[in-house]
């Protein structure tokens, strides 16, 4: 692979689970990808021809990994349904899509990955997004990774994706982002990590492919890392307390697009404060978020572009 700039990435959702549909691929941003299949061999256990061992075999297929991809206006949207599945969508132009978690199916993917200059187009069918994470920070690329686990991987030496939808990249950044408390702005932060996990369980059935049957998911996990600079005991009291707040990381541009996270239980682990020298003291809080009572679910993602729906 001479140039990786020419590779591709392009993802449709599936109607029948490992099925990948005729149309419907869009051509996606991304940074890398990990997506791939592997499959072990096993060593030769038998006795009695001597000290070289025999010919090995071939173990089950694992076919998983990772797509970083930049947290944007459009395209995010499809990662974000693959998470949470199919959103409720209001609004003409700007529109606004919901998506809740606790949702009991999750949509599966086929995603093609091309090399051109090769030719190698691998197609990744019965895609299951298994975590989607991101960082908060002042400054740098805003990024997130899709880990995904697949069932399988066929190669070709063309594309079978057909004629791929185009999206328009709008891009955020990290100066677009911001995060509240309780509906108020949460100062002193210097970064925050964010991870939703939908734990699949891998459906490890006899196949004659050695492929898995599907991957579902289990209790899904929202967790978090918030570093701030310790200038009040807010956050400490609530940790000490063990009271929930809800807390909103959120991005908008000024054409105003936006994409807001709101983890709607948010527990706090009582923090060790160090003074660790003549720097500033920071406070590391470890969050994780809990099913809401009155809402009946732990977090909403709202994204608001023109696309009509996903």
């Amino acid at each position: 692979m001479r140039d990786p700039i020419a590779s591709t990435a392009s993802p449709a959702f599936e109607t029948t689970y490992g099925t990948p549909p005729a149309s419907g691929f869009v051509r996606i941003p991304f940074a890398s990808a990990t997506l791939g299949a592997e499959q072990p061999l096993l060593n030769s256990e038998l006795l009695g021809y001597g000290r070289d061992p025999l010919s090995p075999i071939k173990d089950a297929v694992t076919a998983d990994g990772n797509v970083v991809v930049p947290i944007d206006a459009q395209a995010f949207g499809f990662w974000l349904k693959a998470a949470f599945g199919t959103p409720i969508t209001t609004g003409t132009d700007p529109y606004t899509h919901e998506f809740r978690s606790g949702g009991w199916v999750l949509p599966s993917l086929s995603i093609e990955t091309g090399m051109p200059e090769v030719p190698r187009f691998a197609m990744y069918s019965g895609c299951v997004l298994d975590t989607l994470s991101w960082q908060m920070q002042r400054s740098g690329l805003l990024t997130a990774t899709a880990s995904l686990v697949a069932q399988g991987e066929t190669t070709a030496t063309s594309s079978a994706t057909g004629t791929l939808s185009e999206l328009t990249l709008q891009r955020f950044g990290h100066f677009n982002g911001a995060i509240t408390r309780n509906g108020i702005a949460l100062g002193n932060i210097v970064s925050a990590e964010i991870t939703y996990a939908n734990n699949l369980d891998r459906v490890e059935t006899i196949r004659s492919d050695g492929r898995i049957d599907g991957a579902d998911p289990s209790i899904a996990a929202l967790t978090g890392r918030i570093e701030v600079r310790f200038a009040d005991q807010l956050l400490v009291t609530q940790a000490i307390n063990g009271d929930p707040c809800e807390m909103t990381f959120a991005y908008t541009l000024p054409s105003g697009e936006s994409l807001t996270l709101t983890a709607h239980a948010v527990y706090l682990p009582r923090p060790r404060i160090e003074i660790a020298g003549p720097q500033g003291v920071q406070a590391t809080f470890d969050w994780q978020a809990a099913r809401d009572v009155t809402l009946g679910r732990m977090c909403t993602v709202t994204l608001i572009n023109a696309i009509e729906e996903y």
